[in-house]
């Protein structure tokens, strides 16, 4: 099981701020959270970064350890 955790705008599109899912791959778990939230999500999820356990990814093959935690990060402005 992965928990997901997301932030800023990420969250509000997935209209939470964690979740769980089932999945082996980063592709896998994309699938899942846009499957999850089909209207709100596949569009900020384009311009997010994810980490898996605090290293950026985001390749669809990475494989994803069981008990993960992926964080969704969408781009933050500010300086």
């Amino acid at each position: 099981m992965i928990t997901v955790r997301y932030f800023a705008g990420a969250a509000e599109a997935a209209g939470t701020e964690s979740e769980q899912h089932e999945a082996r791959t980063v592709g896998e778990l994309l699938a899942a959270m846009t499957t999850a939230h089909p209207e709100s999500l596949p569009v900020v999820l384009e311009r997010c970064s994810l980490l898996v356990d605090g290293s950026r990814t985001g390749e669809p093959a990475s494989p994803l350890p069981d008990g993960a935690v992926v964080d969704v990060l969408p781009p933050f402005a500010g300086g």
